[in-house]
């Protein structure tokens, strides 16, 4: 009898054990305490990566249409003097005089178009108590932070979208083909990315969370190329640690690339750009493949440059895709090389450099991003510089990651299925099977 009774505890232990594995298995483990070191590294990539980007910011954009910039930078051109760009052709930025890295001016971070409606979204969802956005919540918060009757910092489709939100259209109207000709413009993409982050692992509801922020500025390729980009920082919040950073970073470009629609050209685009690094030339030559096959030969569906639009489309959301990911792989997860790679491209090289700072400042959080630069930043960040109408007018990352966090714990039990253990400060979130 014991023999017996001995067998089915066994068995019965056997079961258990195999259902807590099962159990385990479906639930990812974040620290909230590493998790809020990431998302400082996020704001403070993006800041750095920003602020280089910009001083080459429309330098080089190519020599088709009404603006001629000559031949485009190459990595010699690094450290060397900055040239004009197409906003200021008499002389060079006024950030820095030559072609290298940019950092706090006196102590603070100034926000800029690349990091400061992120920092609007986040504060929207905050303040709203909800992951989801309304219309009416968005075209409330762009009324309420941006500027209306002087500098405000928007361009051509973001402030198509404000134009028509004032005038009393809501999202999505304010991308719609019919009513705002800059649907196809990059705006979006530089907008939305924070919404991956506050979905860890989760790029089902990252998507969604984002989906309408995204169609207020965006459709077709612009939209897609959006979700691209937020289903890469949705899925860099639950890495496999055993790979490193390169490995990591290729494998969620590929999974995310899945979501743009095999016809489009910016599908089209990824393969190419994919291929160009496979072959093993070098990032110079794959951008000058790139203007060839998209600018001057309008290859792959890609017919920007026979619209005849101002400096032949330099804003537009397909080149700098490809631009961007000419520094995502050939960056291959080291930050200061993506960024140096990102910000002698040409066209908006501000804008992938953003992306990419704060993608890869998140996977190695602020204290990964200080060792890259082998000395300490400062966390303070100006939104009013760009925005207005918030508390705090100079905020910090102490603060923003603290935010990001409260809307994060807010939505674990219900939108993320998942549990916030507070004693160990620990997140167990459901994984998307």
């Amino acid at each position: 009898m014991k023999s017996y009774y001995f067998l089915f505890l066994i068995i019965l232990c056997s079961f258990s054990c195999n259902k807590t594995v099962q159990q385990k298995d479906e639930f990812i483990t974040i620290s909230v305490a590493d998790y809020k070191d990431k998302l400082k590294g996020f704001w403070l990539g993006q800041c750095i990566a920003n602020m280089t980007g910009l001083v080459t910011e429309m330098d080089k954009i190519g020599n088709i249409g009404d603006i001629k910039t000559g031949e485009f930078y190459t990595s010699e051109d690094w450290g060397k003097l900055d040239e004009p760009s197409i906003f200021s052709p008499e002389k060079p930025s006024d950030l820095s005089k030559t072609i290298d890295f940019v950092f706090e001016q006196e102590g603070v971070w100034p926000a800029d178009d690349d990091t400061d409606l992120e920092y609007m979204y986040q504060n929207l969802l905050l303040e709203n108590k909800t992951p989801f956005l309304t219309p009416h919540q968005i075209r409330d918060g762009w009324i309420k932070h941006i500027r209306s009757n002087e500098e405000n910092f928007l361009w051509v489709s973001n402030q198509k979208a404000f134009d028509l939100m004032n005038e009393g259209y809501l999202p999505p109207q304010t991308s719609d083909p019919k009513l705002n000709e800059h649907y196809e413009m990059i705006d979006a993409q530089l907008t939305t990315e924070i919404f991956g982050l506050l979905a860890p692992g989760r790029t089902d509801i990252a998507l969604e969370m984002a989906k309408l922020p995204i169609l207020t500025t965006a459709r077709y390729n612009a939209k897609w190329i959006s979700d691209f980009y937020v289903s890469m920082y949705s899925l860099s919040t639950n890495l496999d640690l055993s790979r490193d950073i390169k490995e990591n970073i290729f494998l969620i470009a590929d999974q995310s690339s899945l979501l743009l629609p095999d016809s489009s050209y910016s599908s089209k685009m990824y393969d190419f750009v994919r291929g160009q690094y496979e072959s093993g030339i070098t990032w110079e030559e794959a951008r000058d493949n790139i203007y060839d096959r998209y600018q001057v030969k309008s290859e792959d569906g890609y017919d920007i440059t026979s619209k005849n639009l101002y400096c032949n489309g330099c804003f537009a959301a397909g080149i700098n895709f490809a631009a961007s990911l000419i520094s995502l792989f050939w960056g291959e997860g080291d930050l200061k090389e993506t960024i140096k790679i990102g910000t002698l491209t040409g066209w908006d090289s501000d804008n992938p450099t953003s992306t990419w700072g704060g993608l890869i400042g998140f996977i190695i959080g602020k204290e990964g991003v200080e060792r890259e630069f082998n000395r300490s930043f400062s966390e303070k960040y100006f939104i009013h510089r760009t925005r207005q109408n918030f508390d705090r007018g100079v905020d910090d990352f102490e603060n923003m990651a603290n935010d990001g966090i409260q809307i994060i714990i807010r939505m674990i039990e219900n939108e993320l299925n998942g549990r916030y253990d507070k004693v160990n400060q620990l997140w167990y979130i459901k994984k998307l099977l």
